[in-house]
Formats: C-alpha cells, sequence, structure tokens
C-alpha cells in the first residue's frame, strides 16, 4: 500500500526546506529519512524491514527527556508524539489510513496475544501478571471504543503498544529471521510502519518549530 511518499520524495522535500529548519528538526528528518530508505532496500525482509523502520520512529520522536527521567516511559513519550502528530495532521492522513486502509491488520495485531506484553510477563513467571486474559480482554474493549470514536492519537497508542513488543521480539533475540511462526505480526506490522512514518516526517516537515523535542545524541565534533 501506497501514501504517494518514498524516500525520494520526502528528501526532495526536506531539501528543498530544510534551510528553515531548526537545528534539532533538521537533524530528526536526515536521521528518519535516512533509516526510511534503508528500509525500502528491504524488499520481502519483513524483518529487516520493520527493524529499520522502527529505527526511523525512534529518530523522529525521542526525546532527551526519555533518558534523564525513565519514570516517564515509553508509552506516555509515545502518547505525547502521536497527540502533536494529530493535531496537525490537516489532511487527516493518519485517521483514513487507521479505518480504511489498514483496519483490517490493525485489528488483527490488537487479537494477537503474542504481541501483548503482559501475556509474556505471566508465562515468564513474573507475579502479577495471572490476570493477564482480563487484561488482554479489557486493552480489546478499550481499543475498540477508541477506535469507534474516531481517536486517532488513542489508537495509535495501542497499535504502537503492541508494535513494541514486536519490536522487543526482533532487536532482543526473542524470534528467528524469516520464521514462520510470526510472519503474519511481522509482515503487518511492518507494512503499517512502512505506511505512516513517512506520514509522520512529512508532518513534521509541515511544522519545523513545533517542539518536537531534542534528540539526545546531536551531532558532536
Amino acid at each position: 500500500m501506497t501514501n504517494g511518499l518514498d524516500h525520494a520524495t520526502l528528501k526532495e522535500k526536506q531539501r528543498a526546506i530544510r534551510g528553515g529548519f531548526p537545528e534539532t528538526m533538521g537533524l530528526r528528518a536526515h536521521r528518519a529519512l535516512s533509516w526510511i530508505g534503508r528500509a525500502e532496500q528491504c524488499g520481502e525482509d519483513h524483518d529487516g524491514r520493520f527493524i529499520f523502520l522502527w529505527i526511523a520512529f525512534n529518530a523522529a520522536y525521542a526525546d532527551e527527556r526519555e533518558f534523564q527521567a525513565i519514570a516517564l516511559g515509553e508509552r506516555a513519550a509515545f502518547a505525547d508524539y502521536f497527540g502533536r502528530l494529530v493535531e496537525f495532521d490537516n489532511e487527516q492522513r493518519i485517521y483514513k489510513a487507521l479505518w480504511q486502509q489498514f483496519s483490517g491488520p490493525v485489528r488483527l495485531l490488537m487479537e494477537n496475544r503474542y504481541v501483548f506484553n503482559p501475556f509474556w510477563q505471566y508465562h515468564n513467571g513474573i507475579a502479577g501478571f495471572e490476570n493477564w486474559e482480563d487484561r488482554f480482554t479489557t486493552s480489546a474493549r478499550s481499543f475498540a471504543a477508541a477506535f469507534q470514536s474516531g481517536d486517532s492519537a488513542r489508537v495509535l497508542s495501542f497499535v504502537f503498544d503492541r508494535l513494541y513488543v514486536l519490536r522487543n521480539q526482533l532487536v532482543h533475540g526473542g524470534a528467528t529471521w524469516n520464521s514462520g511462526v510470526n510472519r503474519a505480526q511481522v509482515r503487518d506490522g511492518a507494512g503499517i510502519l512502512a505506511f505512516l512514518m513517512p506520514v509522520f516526517i512529512d508532518i513534521m516537515m509541515d511544522h519545523p518549530h513545533e517542539n518536537w523535542g531534542r534528540p539526545f545524541y546531536p551531532v558532536v565534533e
């Protein structure tokens, strides 16, 4: 599925307007676009494509607050970032993607217990997660309510909560490359990211002076 935004198109736009970017925004766009370009080279390697697109996501959203105040947590940082993206998404591209093009893959992702973190907490013997099934049901209901009400930012938070578990499985060696066990979620996850990440960067470049946070790893000579 395509949104008309590929690395070449976004890079051309970035070169044309980057002179007006604040330094932090210029660095974010440059880094994120480089990883989107690398992901495009993966072809049918969905594992590689997912990982490279997740790096692009990190380059786009990660704020130094994450490293200074761990209590903020990934989920809160996600929610803040998604809220700003949806606010500035004047053409409702995120909404249309979630409700029209990816409603099926998104629902399948939410119904998949293997990308639900409490499921793995329970199976690893961590106390307090014996009720993971109740949590799973509650999460599904909350997601359905957000989906039906058109709350794009909350839906994104739910989706990326699941994708984050998938990211952990791949990056921390909890999966086999090109495994037949988790193909559907990796393929769908890569597809969702491949559509959304260019849209995220495009929105950010259209609003470069908004507070998108400071990269923790600036270029240091």
